[in-house]
């Protein structure tokens, strides 16, 4: 009985993957993001959870397959954000983000029997995966979000809580080119690495 979050903005130019542009346009920086989060959908599909919900910052596309609640994201920073799709769950909980397309449904398929938090570490330093047992807004608000120490800040909130923390793989965020030629490179067979592979870097004049 596990809910599945994906924490999401709607892909459009100007509003996600800036730090791909350049080399990548806004354009096809927006194509990349929703080559992403339909892996990461498709991933979350595929999974046994009992419920699946896509909180989205914007308004659904065909990208969105069956299957999936959507509600808006609150306002607020990144941790009110997070704290608020929480608050929207009763029982065991795993949210991701959309920036780890490489994901599989293995990874998502968590069992909280004998523990009461799973947490992802991202490369960058933050966090893609946090899991718990019994929903709590209050373990995220406060946590300091995008920065190099925000994953063992919200690792340590999980533990002096009290909580029983197993830890996911650690895996790489698309946020830069070299971050995205990786992450195709680990799933060559998805969306968003054909996506990449269509993509042509701007040269600068």
């Amino acid at each position: 009985m596990t809910t599945l979050l994906v924490i999401a903005k709607e892909p459009l130019p100007g509003r996600v993957k800036t730090r791909l542009t350049p080399p990548f346009t806004p354009e096809q920086a927006a194509r990349l993001a929703e080559a992403a989060l339909a892996d990461t959908l498709r991933a979350v599909a595929a999974t046994p959870a009992t419920r699946r919900v896509l909180v989205l910052d914007g308004a659904p596309g065909d990208w969105l397959p069956p299957g999936f609640e959507v509600r808006p994201q609150c306002a607020g920073g990144l941790d009110e954000r997070l704290a608020d799709a929480f608050a929207h769950c009763r029982g065991p909980a795993l949210l991701i983000g959309m920036d780890t397309p490489q994901v599989t449904p293995e990874l998502l398929t968590v069992d909280f029997a004998g523990c009461d938090a799973w947490f992802g570490p991202a490369e960058d330093g933050g966090f893609w995966a946090l899991g718990l047992a019994v929903p709590d807004p209050a373990l995220l608000r406060g946590v300091p979000m995008s920065t190099p120490a925000t994953g063992a800040v919200q690792r340590e909130r999980l533990l002096a809580a009290g909580l029983r923390v197993r830890d996911l793989p650690r895996l790489r965020d698309v946020d830069t080119a070299a971050d995205a030629r990786a992450v195709a490179a680990l799933a060559p067979h998805g969306r968003f690495a054909a996506r990449l592979a269509r993509c042509t870097p701007v040269t600068p004049r």
